[in-house]
């Protein structure tokens, strides 16, 4: 085959979205985000929404995501993503709104945040990303750390009796009335990533007919701070993570 013939748009059977950039990954060989950012670009890009999108990125290897989506982004201090997108939404009610965020930044430092903005029903979108563990700092246990699952500062595994039973924000995001849509996805196989890319869709739709906040959790992998390989991190998560946060619809209305 020739380049030229290599290169024919008729010979064009699939292209990376003009909307993710040409910076390099950083996230780690098997970490989600990368393949939530190529879902996330690719949603907005089918949508059209491209110059109406804006993104708001806190603390945490979430932050990144600015560098990789050519949309408008808003950088937060940790765990306010939810109150800063919602005065981007209500000065600007005509545009897509999203919050990027990672379990630590969401379900710890951003609690209060990310229940209040649900709870009015902001019409914007939540992207969390649950890898039960503080990845870019040096691995230690986040809220949604499962019993007995080892850390940098659950060295032994947590402790209930010491330090609590995870925490399922997403289940009691549910709960509250201003959410419309509340869903828990993987990207860890074909059929994961075309179930959360559908997902996605969705909370942008209900952005668009003011329905509510939309909550997407991604059940994630951290092989670094699992200290695990990629492979061995999916096979651990669907083992040990899927049971405790269980994919699938938990509020659809």
């Amino acid at each position: 085959m020739t380049t030229n013939e290599i290169i024919n748009p008729a010979n064009l059977v699939h292209k990376k979205t003009d909307l993710l950039t040409d910076v390099p990954m950083h996230y780690c060989p098997g970490c989600s985000h990368g393949v939530v950012h190529k879902l996330l670009a690719e949603v907005i890009d089918e949508m059209g929404i491209q110059e109406e999108t804006i993104g708001v990125a806190p603390v945490g290897c979430a932050v990144f995501a600015y560098n990789y989506i050519d949309i408008d982004w808003q950088q937060a201090a940790h765990g306010r993503a939810p109150a800063v997108a919602t005065g981007i939404k209500r000065l600007l009610p005509e545009r897509y709104v999203f919050t990027y965020q990672g379990d630590g930044d969401l379900a710890a430092i951003g609690t209060a945040e990310t229940i209040h903005a649900c709870n009015r029903g902001e019409n914007i979108m939540i992207i969390f990303i649950n890898n039960g563990i503080y990845g870019m700092t040096g691995g230690q246990m986040a809220p949604t750390t499962l019993e007995g699952m080892k850390t940098s500062t659950s060295p032994y595994g947590r402790n209930v009796e010491l330090n609590g039973y995870p925490l399922n924000i997403t289940k009691l995001l549910a709960e509250l009335e201003g959410t419309c849509y509340v869903t828990r996805q993987s990207v860890h196989n074909v059929a994961g990533v075309r179930r959360a890319k559908k997902a996605i869709q969705k909370g942008f739709e209900n952005s668009e007919l003011k329905k509510g906040t939309s909550v997407i959790e991604i059940v994630s992998t951290c092989n670094s701070g699992w200290k695990l390989s990629p492979a061995a991190s999916n096979d651990w998560m669907v083992k040990n993570m899927f049971p405790a946060y269980p994919l699938g619809d938990l509020k659809n209305v």
